[in-house]
């Protein structure tokens, strides 16, 4: 598989996830284990695009796809436009369920521009990008918890971070 743009081989039980894979096998300690059920988003990162629950993923079932976990969205010392939004709106306490948040944020704003609904989406099939709305945004990113409380802040952080990337068009 490839790793945050890099080629990755290991050589691993096929029952080790990738969370496990992630932080024993490879260093990368930004992924955190949280609940290790899919329950709380502290682990997620994103698999070809797409956001996901790293603590429920068999490594071995990711053969050719792309991950990317938080140390892989900043490149060259230049933070991404949602880790620099959730410093500049002091988006985390403790910091533990952050790198999960971040990557969740990532695939939010992703699939909002996308055009893919969710639960809080007013019309059922949306022409073009979903507008997210602090409801939108709650929604989107209610798989990941934080036990500090810091949800006013990251909901800022992410609708910066959105109309940031809608300005860009990205």
């Amino acid at each position: 598989m490839e790793i945050n743009a890099e080629s990755c081989a290991l050589d691993l039980d096929n029952r080790t996830t990738l969370l496990d894979a992630l932080r024993e096998h490879l260093g990368l300690t930004g992924t955190k284990k949280g609940c290790d059920h899919g329950q709380c988003g502290a682990c997620t990162v994103l698999v070809d695009g797409l956001r996901m629950n790293s603590c429920l993923l068999l490594a071995v079932a990711l053969d050719g796809a792309q991950v990317t976990t938080v140390e892989g969205l900043s490149s060259d010392a230049v933070l991404h436009p949602v880790q620099q939004a959730f410093i500049d709106h002091d988006a985390f306490q403790c910091g533990y369920c952050t790198p999960g948040q971040i990557c969740s944020a990532v695939g939010a704003i992703t699939e909002a521009a996308s055009g893919w609904p969710s639960a809080a989406t007013a019309q059922e099939r949306p022409v073009g990008s979903v507008a997210l709305t602090e409801a939108e945004i709650r929604e989107r990113m209610s798989g990941n918890l934080c036990r500090c409380g810091a949800y006013v802040n990251i909901v800022s952080a992410v609708a910066e971070a959105a109309e940031a990337a809608r300005e860009a068009g990205r």
